[in-house]
């Protein structure tokens, strides 16, 4: 079956299985459960997303897919057991046509593989046997019964089916496993980042002032597809003081002479996210103050990029980053120290010029499943994106680059990535 993207080595999805499964009770039964197609309107549908958990464990990317693991117990050994849809000659025609349990096998490494309409005779009695049944939703006293959640709702079946077992949601061990990224999986990342710097790059040759933000988007998008990419996230395109708004992605204001545009987009190869932030001038220079401030946003990031080493937390990452941001704001005469002194510690000022935080983890998705608690480790790959938006002046600077934590001093994914101000002018106004 024609893919987008190269075919992954099903190594990948079959360690990622090992991997949960020695986290699994004994003599128990995890089961996941695909995304299904959103309805957009009477007979059309929202472009279909797979599940991430399944798709990291089993590279299946087709709605109707379960994956199903078994863990090892005294009498029973460790078995892995794809579903998929049946083939339907008319389904073929108006869609294609669908997995069959052979490209199903290739692609996840899963040699037992049945249709849907097997699922009873194939899964009663492992069910039945099971000492413990594992979810991937979140378990609460009171489920919504109407979650549009397909785990969910299945969980919710599985219940109700057997009500004398014990549940156990499998997003804790998805957690900690999928934050330490598998040696493949920063492969396809780095792939993903290629593209996003190749994108960027080519709007630092095109931006210009009296286009509107969703042309940006169109130019970004077109080297995006064209690489057998698809956008990570809804980009953002913000110019002038609509870069003080976090999520804006309406896209659609004029950009003016001396407007900053701030970028926030990424592309997803292969499942894999990247994220990426730049702020860049429409008449391909900065103005002095413009420069100020990316300077001083800049340098925090370095900062706080070097600070990114095993055994840190991202609760202490933020603190360190909130002094780096009070001391710039001071530089830039945004505050005084006398501000800092009547501040109340539970709503520090700066919090008005930077309201977020610097780093998530991504993956799978671009705000990754994660344990924010859990201090980094070797294998992490996480976003640095500190920002100061002042909408007195008309401007938000963001920058933001995705650093893979090693055992020594953290790798910056986007290296390559055009960031240094005079670089950027010396493209822009070359172009």
């Amino acid at each position: 079956m024609p893919m987008r993207y190269n075919p992954i080595s099903s190594k990948l999805f079959s360690d990622r299985r090992h991997a949960f499964s020695r986290k699994m009770k004994p003599d128990s039964v995890a089961v996941f459960y695909s995304n299904e197609s959103m309805p957009k309107s009477e007979d059309q549908f929202f472009p279909f997303r797979q599940d991430s958990a399944l798709f990291a464990l089993s590279g299946l990317y087709q709605e109707g897919s379960v994956l199903v693991l078994c863990s090892k117990g005294k009498n029973t050994s460790r078995k892995e057991i794809a579903f998929v849809l049946p083939q339907d000659p008319k389904n073929t025609i108006w869609n294609g046509e669908r997995l069959t349990a052979n490209a199903a096998l290739k692609l996840s490494g899963i040699r037992s593989v049945y249709t849907t309409d097997q699922w009873s005779r194939v899964m009663t009695p492992l069910l039945k046997k099971a000492k413990a049944i594992y979810t991937n939703s979140i378990l609460h006293e009171n489920e919504p019964k109407d979650s549009f959640l397909l785990n969910d709702r299945m969980g919710i079946s599985l219940r109700k089916e057997y009500p004398s077992k014990p549940f156990l949601s499998a997003k804790p061990i998805l957690r900690q496993m999928l934050m330490r990224k598998h040696p493949l999986e920063i492969d396809l990342i780095k792939k993903a980042v290629r593209v996003t710097n190749e994108a960027f790059n080519h709007v630092l040759h095109t931006l210009k002032p009296g286009m509107k933000e969703y042309e940006v988007e169109a130019e970004l998008t077109y080297r995006i597809i064209k690489n057998g990419c698809q956008h990570a996230f809804d980009p953002i395109v913000a110019s002038g003081s609509s870069a003080c708004t976090l999520h804006y992605i309406k896209n659609d204001g004029l950009i003016k002479r001396n407007d900053l545009v701030l970028i926030d987009f990424g592309a997803a190869y292969a499942g894999m996210s990247s994220d990426m932030t730049r702020t860049i001038p429409a008449s391909g220079v900065f103005t002095k103050r413009q420069k100020q401030i990316y300077t001083s946003v800049q340098s925090i990031l370095e900062e706080v990029t070097d600070i990114m080493r095993p055994g840190i937390t991202l609760a202490q990452l933020n603190k360190e980053t909130g002094k780096l941001v009070d001391r710039e704001l001071l530089k830039l005469k945004i505050i005084t120290k006398s501000d800092l002194k009547l501040q109340d510690p539970a709503f520090p000022i700066r919090q008005k010029y930077f309201m977020h935080g610097v780093s998530h983890h991504m993956g799978y998705d671009v705000h990754d499943q994660s344990d924010r608690s859990t201090p980094f480790k070797a294998g992490m790959v996480l976003t640095c994106e500190p920002g100061l938006y002042i909408p007195e002046e008309g401007i938000g600077i963001r920058l933001e680059n995705d650093i893979l934590i090693t055992r020594g001093k953290p790798k910056n994914l986007m290296a390559d990535v055009p960031i240094d101000p005079d670089e950027i002018e010396a493209i822009m106004q070359k172009a």
